[in-house]
């Protein structure tokens, strides 16, 4: 390995020891439908989007519900001795993509057959620290300002 790609994996899992990452793959749910579930609590604090997504109607909210569970989980194993009421975290990022389809066809008039695709999705989503995003932001200002 050359030294600019080690120096680059070395900063990548640097940062992944500070990122707390949840991933939900090939849910049978389309991508539309939990985009519109990522969208209600992107940016939220955790407990406001645990709320949020318990008393939602959406099918999409219970997988994001257990998703969210699950990240803040990570969060404590990486933080052992420290209480989740002390740390404001927040869902700093949702990502849903689309993932495979199955193919199915329904019967249709004259012989023909109307193709269904059965959509799925991939969701990523991190847990963050409000004081991290507040420190991140005063870098930049002063850089700017400089």
């Amino acid at each position: 390995m050359g030294a600019r790609k080690k120096i680059a994996a070395d900063a990548r899992k640097e940062e992944m020891k500070s990122t707390y990452i949840a991933r939900l793959n090939n849910c049978p749910t389309s991508p539309r439908k939990m985009r519109l579930v990522a969208d209600m609590i992107r940016g939220k604090k955790v407990d406001l989007a645990l709320g949020l997504l318990k008393f939602s109607k959406k099918e999409a909210a219970g997988n994001m519900y257990k998703l969210l569970l699950s990240a803040i989980n990570n969060w404590q194993a990486k933080n052992e001795g420290v209480r989740i009421e002390d740390q404001p975290l927040v869902v700093s990022k949702v990502y849903v993509d689309s993932a495979r389809q199955l193919k199915r066809l329904r019967p249709a008039p004259q012989g023909r057959g109307y193709r269904i695709r059965k959509r799925s999705n991939h969701v990523t989503l991190l847990v963050d620290t409000v004081n991290k995003k507040v420190e991140n932001t005063k870098q930049v200002t002063e850089n700017t300002e400089a």
